[in-house]
């Protein structure tokens, strides 16, 4: 972790890699202010903690809970409620989302195609022949290490190089699909195979097809690589109360304003456990119930509680300390507090 924090910070420190915005939806979704104090404990490896000492440790910035529509606790540190925060891998569920859509436009014929079939240049690479579904779901069998491997991307991302030819260069580790490993390359590839198989890049697909249909009310930034093609893996810059909506819209089965933006049979199966780890899902996280979250590295969190009609937003500007086990067990304590 360590590693990955040194790398990022040199490589974010006087240069970011190039950015495309996105524009908010005409109709966005109303979040009703509901505010009240939010006093949580909760108990983790046998010891009681504060949500406040929970806040305070990680670094938080940004705190926001929602029940249903209505902020029923929102506090910022450092920043404020238009602070557009670095999403990290959160960025990854925004990804599976917008392939969950062009699926059921039919601009994808399955997810069980090789990735090689809408990315023909990755013909050779570790990725020839591995199916759209084991990069969703982690199992690529690409050779990785994530530690190392991220900043690398980061870094080249930065100085406004090609991504590309660092995945044409990847070899196979082992046979996809026996196995999870995190690979954050995977969600780069699969923001490739997006836009090749709509022919529509990346960060104006997820503006048309996600983020303005799920009434998202500001704008945001997408990071790039030097050609010009959406990191995927990454580096979404929006407020809290936008990732709120995102939660929202997974918590009410993909719709929005009334209307499906991703279909319910895709949040369904992407917020189920994925077949090579009860942990994951399909680019999504699972909290071992029916609660599942976006997670980023240092501590940016979207945590969805179907079972108590909440969601949680955590965002910080440091990368803060955390476990992300601990993190569940605040959210889960948070969740119950607010819809008691």
């Amino acid at each position: 972790m360590r590693s990955i924090l040194i790398a990022l910070t040199l490589a974010t420190a006087h240069t970011a890699p190039p950015a495309d915005v996105i524009r908010p939806s005409a109709d966005p979704v109303p979040l009703v202010n509901a505010d009240r104090p939010l006093s949580v404990t909760y108990t983790y490896k046998g010891e009681q903690h504060t949500l406040d000492d929970f806040l305070t440790r990680t670094k938080t910035n940004g705190f926001l809970v929602l029940r249903g529509q209505k902020i029923v606790h929102e506090r910022y540190t450092g920043a404020n409620r238009t602070t557009r925060f670095q999403s990290w891998s959160m960025a990854k569920s925004f990804t599976s989302a917008a392939i969950g859509v062009a699926l059921k436009e039919g601009h994808i014929r399955s997810i069980d195609d090789p990735v090689t079939r809408y990315v023909p240049e990755l013909r050779g690479s570790g990725y020839d022949g591995v199916s759209i579904r084991n990069l969703l779901r982690m199992s690529s069998g690409v050779e990785w290490d994530e530690a190392k491997d991220v900043p690398k991307m980061q870094v080249a991302a930065a100085k406004g190089l090609p991504l590309t030819p660092m995945v044409t260069k990847r070899g196979s580790d082992w046979e996809p699909g026996t196995r999870f490993e995190y690979n954050s390359m995977n969600s780069y590839v699969l923001a490739r195979v997006l836009t090749e198989a709509t022919g529509t890049p990346y960060h104006r697909y997820v503006e048309k097809k996600i983020w303005r249909p799920a009434g998202m009310a500001g704008t945001a930034r997408i990071d790039a690589d030097g050609d010009g093609n959406s990191l995927g893996y990454c580096c979404f810059h929006a407020t809290d109360r936008d990732y709120a909506r995102f939660g929202l819209l997974f918590l009410r089965q993909g719709k929005a304003n009334g209307k499906q933006v991703v279909p319910a049979s895709w949040v369904k199966a992407s917020t189920s456990p994925s077949g090579v780890d009860p942990r994951y899902g399909l680019h999504w996280w699972l909290g071992g119930g029916k609660d599942f979250m976006a997670a980023g590295f240092g501590g940016q969190y979207i945590y969805v509680s179907p079972e108590h009609d909440v969601v949680i937003v955590k965002s910080t500007t440091s990368t803060g300390a955390h476990d992300q086990q601990e993190v569940l067990a605040a959210f889960k304590a948070v969740a119950a507090a607010v819809s008691g």
